[in-house]
């Protein structure tokens, strides 16, 4: 009993031997080198640096086979020969172009093949040797000689360019020097330019105001109707919040710091409608308001409202009037000026001026205003 167990031991180790030999046949067959390829030669020029037996043959990024000797040409010691075995089915053409690649930045070398027209004839060797495909002479340029190359002509250029260089470098030496001796003026030409541009930091601006007359005659007849004063019309330079200085001279104050509370317009509007407010001459003025309809609507027109100072410095304030009745009638239109002395030597001086200028011209308006509209307005 025991020997016939030994025979059935060695029998089943001796079927798992055949068992692996065949296995790893087929494996050779199929994964291995013994499968049936198609073998090229590859003609390069001057180094194949980092090429190895066994090294990998890609056709468009795809792995296709492997290189199976590198041989040096006796007749020629510049030229190489790389034999490579790839997949018969691997479409190389008579314009299939080959040259060394990496993988990765420090990978090792492969052999790259690319292109190819699908109407070009397959490429084939003569009398039934491989086909040979001839690499392009920069093919084999590795990244280290391209590195030596540019670096040789950027030194050729630069020796052709020396005296051009010399002068460059001259004349900055010269501009930082005279940078240097004038640095004191650099802050100055900064600010101007700035100023210029209107990029300089500006501080918080001081706002004025202009003030409603309180003080008016007393009329012998009071005025009647409703009166509504829409925002006057003026041209685009005077409707602003700057105070405005004309004409402007190199020694003239800016006042950029400084502002009315409003645009010249709306200031006009609510100033004039206060003043009414406190002349107490009308049952009822304010702002145009949709729905409701006055008997009576005052229209302004700004002329000039800003210091002067040709021929001398005044404050001048001007505007025409005009009342319009409903009926789309002009009941009387009238212009009003008033020019006061005034002191430019701060923005508060000149606001005080202006001030004082509008009281008087907008006095007047209130008035005239209330005498005009002492007849009753016609019945709609």
């Amino acid at each position: 009993m025991e020997i016939r167990a030994r025979y059935i031991q060695m029998g089943l180790f001796t079927l798992a031997v055949i068992a692996a030999v065949f296995f790893f046949v087929y494996w050779l067959h199929n994964t291995g080198g013994l499968r049936e390829r198609a073998l090229y030669r590859i003609r390069f020029e001057n180094t194949v640096s980092g090429l190895l037996t066994g090294s990998g043959v890609f056709f468009n990024g795809i792995r296709v086979g492997e290189v199976t000797a590198l041989d040096l040409n006796a007749q020629n010691p510049r030229q190489i020969m790389v034999t490579i075995a790839v997949e018969p089915a691997t479409p190389v053409r008579a314009d299939t172009q080959a040259e060394i690649d990496f993988q990765g930045l420090a990978g090792s070398a492969v052999i790259s093949l690319k292109g190819g027209s699908p109407t070009a004839p397959a490429l084939a060797g003569p009398r039934g040797a491989p086909p040979l495909i001839v690499a392009d002479a920069a093919a084999t340029q590795s990244m280290t000689q391209t590195a030596r190359d540019v670096l040789r002509r950027f030194d050729a250029i630069l020796a052709e360019n020396s005296d051009p260089l010399r002068g460059t470098l001259a004349n900055l030496n010269t501009f930082s020097e005279a940078l240097a001796r004038n640095s004191n003026r650099v802050d100055g030409i900064i600010a101007g330019l700035e100023r210029f541009v209107g990029g300089a930091a500006k501080g918080p601006s001081v706002i004025y105001d202009i003030s409603a007359p309180r003080t008016f005659p007393p009329l012998d007849k009071p005025a009647h109707g409703q009166l509504v004063v829409p925002e006057p019309t003026t041209l685009i330079a005077l409707d602003t919040q700057k105070i405005l200085v004309r004409p402007t001279a190199p020694d003239t104050p800016s006042f950029a710091n400084a502002q009315w509370g409003d645009s010249t317009s709306k200031l006009f509007q609510a100033k004039i409608i206060q003043s009414f407010e406190n002349a107490n001459y009308l049952s009822a003025v304010g702002r145009p308001v949709d729905g409701l309809t006055a008997d009576y609507q005052l229209l302004i027109d700004i002329r000039s409202f800003q210091i002067s100072t040709t021929p001398e410095i005044v404050a001048s304030v001007e505007f025409a009037a005009k009342i319009l009745a409903t009926s789309g009638r002009i009941v009387d239109a009238r212009t009003f000026r008033a020019s006061l002395p005034a002191q430019i030597t701060d923005a508060a001086a000149a606001a005080a001026g202006l001030d004082q200028a509008f009281g008087k011209a907008v006095t007047e308006l209130v008035v005239w205003t209330a005498n005009a509209l002492r007849t009753p307005p016609a019945k709609r």
